[in-house]
């Protein structure tokens, strides 16, 4: 009857133990956090006073505690290097199995940090075959040994400990992949804006009046990106597009970019023709960031269908087009022509705000003019008579060296105060 009463004992806390460890695996903790409550209720099922929760690495092959509960003084974590044969054993042990002498040599070496000697029964962590943990049992409460039906219990328990093992091994494996691609895509990105700075200054290279254009358009560009809160690839994206845009400009008469005067209309379409030029060259190219031939086809494109050369209208226009439209105009404005002088910051910012909504987008407009206050208000300017007053922020500077600023930030404000005047159409509200 004693029998009896301690098996129908065993088996409640077995139960008990399972029900405990479902919640456990499914919980939307780590792994790592709910491992000593498992544990605990592993042990408890088996009456156990000490036990310990291993992992298994294989590069290089070793367990390492993820908890431990009961041993008077435990390093943390607890670390037992393996040799190939160990391994063996682990991962072709027919289940939970009692240690003595010889059972510790065959699964654990005498060189970590913990000694095999404190645990006294095993159940090795299996999925599928491949080892993934060990669970470890000391000394049972009462000095009792393990037997035959609290090796039955432990398989069965051990079973969902190691699919939760299992799961966490593919979580931080997958964690572990992302990082490294995300390493290797910043690694990606890096060379791709050097090859493409070099790039951009080549394409530049044979109009002299354009001289670092494509440089300060890609520069604008994903600083308008920046501040529109986009993702740190998309940033990159717009960066390499403006590098890029004018690309189409190596296939047209260098005497164009020289000419003091207006276009002629077969002159102006030879110069329209860069766009498609541009798009033929990059398209097929595989960049990182599908968006490039689009931006390189259309950043001439306006909102009001006046741009080309599609005549692209509206909701047409694609986001990175109209950050693109924006980036390309301001510098082009700031910038000596041979046909007319450059407008200080000030005035093309003015122009720009003038022709908003109804050719470049509003939302890249006041990206713009965000990014210049902040030049403002760190100390960059104003720059009258081409010197700087002041500059006394370490903060990369968002407008290129050559631009006339003559702005407070208090004039950045008035402007983005007409913009959403003109934005709500005048509409006045009040309380």
């Amino acid at each position: 009857m004693a029998g009896i009463k301690q098996n129908l004992r065993r088996l409640l806390l077995t139960f008990e133990a399972l029900s405990d460890l479902g919640p456990a695996l499914t919980a939307d903790r780590d792994f790592t956090e709910t491992a000593p409550s498992m544990l605990t209720s592993l042990m408890d099922a088996l009456d156990a006073r000490e036990g310990v929760l291993f992992r298994f690495t294989d590069k290089p092959a070793m367990l390492s505690s993820l908890a431990a509960r009961g041993y008077a003084s435990l390093p943390q974590p607890a670390v037992i290097p393996l040799l190939p044969k160990h391994v063996h054993s682990l991962s072709r042990a027919p289940g939970p199995r009692m240690l003595d002498a010889s059972g510790w040599d065959e699964y654990f070496t005498s060189n970590g940090n913990m000694a095999p000697e404190l645990i006294r029964c095993i159940a090795p962590l299996r999925v599928g075959g491949k080892l993934v943990g060990v669970l470890g049992m000391g000394q049972r409460n009462g000095g009792a040994q393990y037997d035959a039906e609290d090796l039955e219990g432990l398989a069965l328990m051990s079973h969902y400990l190691a699919l939760g093992m299992h799961n966490h091994s593919l979580t931080e494996t997958l964690a572990q992949r992302l990082s490294e691609n995300l390493k290797l895509m910043a690694t990606i990105h890096n060379f791709y804006d050097s090859t493409l700075e070099a790039f951009a200054a080549a394409i530049d290279f044979k109009h002299v009046n354009i001289h670092g254009h494509s440089l300060r358009v890609g520069r604008y560009a994903s600083g308008i990106a920046e501040a529109l809160g986009l993702s740190q690839n998309d940033i990159a994206g717009l960066r390499a597009a403006g590098y890029l845009h004018d690309i189409g400009k190596v296939s047209v008469d260098k005497y164009l970019f020289g000419k003091p005067a207006a276009l002629d209309a077969r002159e102006f379409q030879e110069m329209a023709e860069h766009t498609t030029a541009g798009y033929q060259i990059v398209t097929g190219v595989h960049f990182p960031w599908p968006k490039i031939p689009d931006v390189v086809r259309w950043h001439h494109e306006r909102l009001d269908g006046s741009g080309y050369p599609d005549h692209l209208k509206g909701d047409a226009m694609e986001r990175d087009v109209r950050i693109m439209g924006v980036a390309d105009s301001f510098d082009a404005m700031t910038s000596e022509r041979p046909y007319r002088h450059s407008m200080t910051v000030g005035e093309a910012l003015m122009e720009i705000v003038k022709l908003t909504p109804h050719k470049f987008d509003a939302n890249a407009v006041q990206a713009l003019l965000i990014q210049v206050r902040r030049d403002a208000v760190s100390g960059m300017g104003p720059m009258l008579q081409g010197k700087m007053i002041s500059a006394n922020s370490d903060k990369p500077r968002f407008l290129d060296h050559h631009t006339r600023f003559d702005l407070m930030p208090t004039d950045i404000d008035q402007m983005a105060g007409m913009l959403n005047h003109k934005l709500s159409n005048g509409r006045v509200y009040s309380a």
